[in-house]
């Protein structure tokens, strides 16, 4: 349930229903708005449904909405139909702010990754992408360079100012991963692995979850909601192309994905065009198709010598191009009010 407070509601009103919440067995969300402060009852027990919804009643309170999606605080109800800002290491994305996360498929080297972070930061990327550990489908494929990978994405962060976004693969390295990202990724074939995604809500490290191969949107949401219901409110999400019989391209985009996630929920949504096309001349057509469908930002990679990279090289931008590349995306974005995230350097 959702409790809406009215806009006049005092802090002790509103500690008051927090309070009754959890003596009912459940879990207060407590998300303050411009004009009112929503408290989401999460988790209550059934005996304890009837007195939540008595809150009606309370000093304070406008009314008590029931939320009959599955996925609870990752419902657009959650915030009465505002969409989410999330502000990370100074950096903006969603509710009109448009960023953009670039990098390598995989750190290779120190001289490659911190090339191409030097020139992600001087063409006012929002973020640096990154795999010191990377999921492949043969064993016997580079997996990354690991915990070697992970001193190089630091010394990036530390030279050129980009929060770091990376994928954890497993919960062990959790420790790990959390010294060096800003952004922790999950991959697609992560989506469902739910001990891991609990770990990520209880580090409370921003997460980016990309949509698994054949996963549907509810599903994804339903991914989103490990992470927030362990009090973590830092969620992306991202859509990144799903598995059809047509083999053209690496997946098939839905670009329909990203009007009918803003229907269903308040947080930010990315589309990774990259590894949807799997081909380079097809990044710039599917970004500018996400910008203009309201995607909040795009996951995309840059290597400065693709003909020479470990992985995936036939869908990475060289970097040199990046610049040119983003000024359209940029410009698709703004058709729709979205306009690219400032850059804020917290104190």
């Amino acid at each position: 349930m959702m409790i809406v407070m009215k806009s006049d509601a005092t802090e002790e009103q509103i500690q008051a229903v927090v309070s009754r919440v959890q003596q009912a067995g459940g879990r207060a969300h407590v998300s303050a708005g411009d004009e009112v402060t929503l408290v989401g009852a999460i988790g209550v027990d059934p005996a304890g449904r009837e007195a939540v919804g008595e809150l009606a009643a309370e000093p304070g309170v406008d009314q008590v909405v029931p939320i009959s999606k599955p996925y609870k605080l990752a419902s657009l109800q959650m915030t009465g139909g505002r969409e989410s800002t999330l502000e990370i290491a100074g950096r903006k994305i969603g509710g009109g702010a448009f960023a953009t996360i670039a990098g390598p498929c995989t750190v290779e080297s120190y001289d490659q990754t911190m090339s191409t972070a030097r020139i992600m930061r001087d063409v006012d990327v929002q973020f640096f992408r990154g795999g010191a550990y990377k999921p492949r489908s043969s064993p016997y494929s580079f997996q990354g360079l690991g915990h070697e990978g992970l001193e190089i994405l630091r010394q990036a962060k530390e030279e050129t100012g980009l929060p770091i976004v990376t994928e954890l693969m497993d919960v062990r390295d959790v420790e790990a991963v959390c010294e060096v990202a800003d952004v922790i990724q999950v991959g697609a074939r992560n989506m469902q692995n739910y001990p891991l995604l609990t770990e990520i809500g209880k580090s409370g490290v921003p997460a980016l979850i990309k949509r698994g191969l054949s996963a549907t949107l509810e599903e994804l949401l339903m991914a989103a909601e490990y992470v927030l219901k362990e009090g973590n409110p830092n969620v992306i999400l991202c859509e990144r192309g799903i598995r059809t019989y047509e083999t053209t391209t690496r997946f098939t985009l839905d670009i329909a994905a990203v009007p009918v996630l803003k229907e269903l929920t308040h947080l930010p949504i990315v589309v990774d065009p990259s590894h949807a096309a799997g081909r380079r001349d097809l990044v710039l057509p599917l970004s500018m198709a996400a910008a203009a469908a309201g995607a909040d930002g795009i996951i995309v990679e840059t290597h400065p010598e693709p003909e020479k990279a470990v992985c995936d090289g036939p869908q990475q931008i060289r970097a040199s191009e990046f610049g040119a590349y983003l000024r359209q995306v940029e410009a698709a974005a703004a058709l729709v009010g979205r306009v690219p995230a400032p850059v804020s350097v917290p104190a």
